[in-house]
């Protein structure tokens, strides 16, 4: 194809000739891997990528992993090849076009039809080639080649048909290395936050007492005594709401939510004290939330407001450590209601302690939030690199 010449907004001084456009079949070889069964999956041995564990790397998250026996990679590693370091694995299906950069030479193998294998070794620079797949040109290209309606897949063809600028391989490298250290940034957030999350989940279980116990596993120093039984119904109050989404109002006395964020006003009467909203009908039903007082909620939520004698991120922390879904009815509309979740008996301390209890959740929830916010800004910073760094 005869190329077109091109260059980004944002450059490395030094640098100043035009890119190149080329599609990357032109340039690599892509194809995908042999079959391997199901019942050929072992718990240990030579990782098995399928496009959950692309996905899950990509958002940073853990899933449970696969693996094959180092025979049957040998196997198929001699039919098709061994995957090397600086080569991709891009989703072929369901959130498709989701890169994993192979770092290392270490044995490695991945599930046909979801994964598309880009044989690079090191013919492109491997994290410019990598985070060419955040840019809005691949983006662009992938929502022409898919359909609304029906299920995508980026397939081995459509793949060797992608558009890709390049410059010289000097500034690739520079490009790349320049991603690579923001990318290095947002790992270390990352691991802090899903260590923190990982922590708030341990103390949630070792601070409150175990079925069929009286004290929790984990105390503050000076609190002793049994924890005393009570049904949420006996610790809170619960209030409905009849206000709709087309009740909100651009100017009103208070704020109006909904399950997820503040939608609007309503001047009618609010909640006088802080409370805590529960999603009682549809998608993410169970979800809690923590509101202030003097605002006012949708009727697909509910208040729970806790007794004077209750602290609220106390109660709260119990709520999240109760199991929802034995209480949830409806198959097509899932519902939860207060009359039979607010059967549920709890162990509760002395005030002060809960008030103990609540502050250190509160403040693990707020380190998580910070955390949060930065690995926001990082990506936000990330992502406007990358539309002005690539072409």
């Amino acid at each position: 194809m005869e190329d077109k010449k091109k260059s980004p907004e944002l450059r490395f001084a030094g640098f100043t000739e035009d890119w190149e456009e080329h599609q990357l079949g032109e340039l690599i070889d892509i194809t995908s891997a042999a079959r391997v069964h199901k019942n050929e999956w072992t718990k240990a041995g030579v990782p098995f990528f399928r496009s959950s564990d692309v996905v899950s790397d990509h958002k940073g998250t853990e899933n449970t992993k696969a693996y094959i026996s180092k025979e049957l990679y040998d196997e198929l590693s001699n039919k098709i090849g061994k995957v090397q370091k600086n080569d991709l694995l891009i989703t072929g299906g369901g959130s498709i076009g989701i890169p994993y950069l192979i770092k290392s030479n270490d044995p490695l193998y991945f599930k046909d039809a979801d994964l598309l294998w880009l044989k690079n070794g090191n013919k492109i620079n491997g994290q410019f080639l990598y985070e060419f797949f955040s840019t809005k040109t691949f983006r662009n290209y992938v929502e022409k080649i898919t359909h609304i309606g029906t299920i995508s897949h980026y397939t081995v063809e459509q793949a060797k048909g992608t558009p890709i600028s390049l410059p010289c391989r000097d500034e690739q490298d520079r490009v790349g290395g320049f991603i690579a250290e923001i990318d290095n940034l947002l790992q270390i957030h990352q691991k802090k936050h899903n260590r923190l999350v990982t922590l708030k989940k341990s103390m949630l279980e070792k601070m409150f007492p175990k079925e069929g116990q009286s004290v929790p596993e984990i105390r503050f120093k000076g609190f002793k005594g049994d924890w005393e039984e009570a049904r949420l119904n006996q610790i809170a109050t619960y209030q409905s709401s009849s206000l709709t989404v087309g009740d909100a109002l651009p100017k009103g006395k208070y704020e109006l939510y909904d399950a997820n964020s503040l939608i609007g006003y309503t001047n009618e009467d609010p909640l006088s004290e802080d409370y805590l909203t529960i999603i009682k009908d549809g998608s993410g039903v169970g979800r809690l939330r923590v509101l202030t007082k003097n605002t006012s909620f949708i009727a697909t939520l509910g208040a729970i407001v806790p007794n004077k004698e209750i602290d609220l991120i106390f109660l709260l922390c119990c709520l999240l450590n109760t199991d929802f879904n034995s209480h949830i009815i409806g198959a097509t509309i899932p519902h939860v209601y207060f009359s039979s979740y607010g059967e549920v008996v709890y162990r509760v301390p002395s005030f002060e302690e809960q008030e103990k209890i609540g502050c250190y959740f509160k403040n693990l929830d707020t380190l998580i939030t910070n955390h949060n916010k930065q690995l926001q800004k990082l990506n936000n910073f990330k992502q406007s690199l990358s539309e002005k760094m690539f072409v």
